[in-house]
């Protein structure tokens, strides 16, 4: 079975009130099983903040060890979690110019999150027309929007 995740964060203002959506899609022999939603949204919050949560509810969201795609279109998620989060490890969760890492909180959880799958990570261009990324980022709004309208 494979698993595929397309993932995205939304906020207005930054900071600002803010969402996440995750469409997860789950095939075998490329034909689709099953197709599942997450969405949420915080009041005060960073549009990095939210890119993070939606890639953390995706995968917290695997029950049991998997093999899964995440899409996102955050080269901050993509990069983070492919690249700097091994040297911020190393530096005790500092940057290469000894600053505490940002969102340090939300880096520990994916980092914890992902060690229990096997995890590809991709990115792509946002809104540049991939179905799946315009529903994620439909997702991410509609998390935000209680939020939004409380303000």
């Amino acid at each position: 079975m494979e698993i595929h995740a397309w993932t995205d964060g939304a906020c207005s203002g930054n900071p600002g009130p803010g969402g996440w959506g995750v469409l997860m899609r789950a095939f075998d022999d490329g034909k689709l099983l099953k197709e599942r939603t997450l969405q949420g949204g915080e009041a005060d919050t960073t549009n990095n903040r939210m890119e993070l949560m939606a890639a953390i509810s995706a995968l917290e969201a695997l029950s049991r060890d998997s093999a899964i795609t995440i899409t996102t279109d955050s080269a901050y998620v993509k990069n983070g979690v492919t690249s700097w989060i091994f040297g911020w490890k190393k530096n005790g969760w500092k940057t290469a110019d000894r600053k505490p890492v940002k969102n340090v909180d939300l880096w520990q959880r994916i980092d914890a999150a992902q060690s229990r799958h096997h995890v590809t990570w991709k990115w792509i261009k946002g809104h540049a027309g991939h179905a799946e990324n315009e529903q994620a980022d439909e997702l991410a709004r509609a998390g935000m929007a209680p939020f939004k309208s409380a303000k």
